[in-house]
């Protein structure tokens, strides 16, 4: 362990657990060190810890250097991996255990935070009176599949986990996003922290349920104007990304591809329809009212993705590899009962 700050209590301690992560931690850290502030400067206020998950590339030594340039900044290795614990579980209680914060905020190495975005989401927790506050970044995509498909993702994302019920105490639905999520340190031992949830490849919405359920307050909105993340640096990890969560994520995937792919059969199939030469006038008319109505509630639901106009443009081409994800995460959970994630293979309880 290699450590630069002195120990005592802090207003918040950020974890950052990184395996292989050689392409996006260097931007992840310099964002993090650079929200000091007066009243919240690193190494007085607020620390940053580091974990290295067994990684294979420059990962460990990128942390290193941070930590010999600024004071506050720790690099912690995570133990083997032990029982069910998955490498990302493992390297947050890792850091929990010896972080010195009043705030933990677990947050991954390829988000890029905006300038005093930390202390501004303490501040916004308090005012709330939430124990628990995540934020959905604005999210970075790059090549023709990634801007088709993740607007597809996120807008049923924003469908099937409304964030104003999530909000609602008197609603049992949680959620969260462990890209940002900031959580009160006596709150999270309480319900038993990353360990509680050691199995569980979607961490984040299991302990924001944990949270939840014992009557605790949670706060989950969207935040464009606190940071960014960059999930996926191709389409073969975007491929393995969503394989692994988007069963998880969604109750029915199964179904779920049908409808899309029902919608895009209407899309294309309608206006074939309406020019055949069996039908005329009314008919043709009919057919492309409907067109543009299906259209509409199409590009409509896209639209809650909080994507670029040009990206949710592009996301009716995105539907048969957004398909395709659903039944290949359904499969994978339900037949081979085992995801595949950054060189590890992980059981899975479906």
């Amino acid at each position: 362990m290699e450590q630069n700050s002195e120990k005592n209590e802090l207003e918040l301690s950020v974890i950052v657990p990184a395996r292989n992560e050689e392409a996006s931690l260097p931007g992840c850290l310099a964002s993090l060190v650079g929200q000091s502030e007066p009243g919240f400067e690193l190494g007085r206020h607020w620390e940053l810890i580091v974990v290295n998950d067994d990684s294979s590339d420059r990962t460990r030594s990128i942390a290193s250097e941070f930590a010999a340039r600024n004071a506050g900044v720790t690099v912690l290795d995570a133990p083997p991996l032990e029982g069910k614990f998955t490498g990302k579980n493992n390297a947050c209680w890792t850091a929990a255990q010896v972080a010195q914060g009043k705030w933990l905020l677990f947050t991954d190495a390829d988000t890029l935070h905006e300038t005093n975005d930390l202390s501004r989401s303490i501040r916004e927790a308090e005012r709330h009176d939430a124990v628990m506050l995540s934020y959905s970044p604005r999210q970075l995509v790059a090549g023709f599949w990634q801007r088709a498909v993740m607007p597809l993702v996120f807008s049923e994302l924003a469908s099937t986990y409304s964030m104003k019920k999530v909000n609602d105490p008197e609603s049992r639905q949680a959620a969260a996003n462990g890209q940002f999520l900031l959580v009160a340190r006596e709150d999270y031992f309480a319900v038993g922290g990353h360990r509680a949830v050691a199995g569980d490849v979607l961490e984040d919405v299991a302990l924001a349920r944990l949270v939840k359920h014992s009557r605790r307050t949670i706060r989950f909105r969207y935040a464009p104007e606190a940071l960014a993340t960059r999930m996926y640096r191709s389409t073969r990890e975007m491929i393995e990304g969503w394989t692994k969560n988007l069963a998880l994520l969604f109750p029915q995937p199964l179904s779920l591809a049908g409808w899309r792919a029902l919608d895009l059969l209407f899309v294309l199939g309608l206006p074939v329809l309406a020019f055949l030469p069996s039908f005329r006038g009314w008919q043709q008319g009919a057919f492309l009212l409907l067109w543009v109505r299906v259209l509409w509630r199409f590009y409509s639901r896209v639209a809650r993705s909080n994507f670029p106009a040009s990206d949710i443009a592009l996301s009716i081409l995105g539907v048969p590899l957004f398909c395709y994800l659903l039944v290949r995460s359904a499969m994978h959970h339900r037949l081979k009962r085992s995801v595949e994630w950054k060189g590890r293979s992980y059981k899975t309880g479906h």
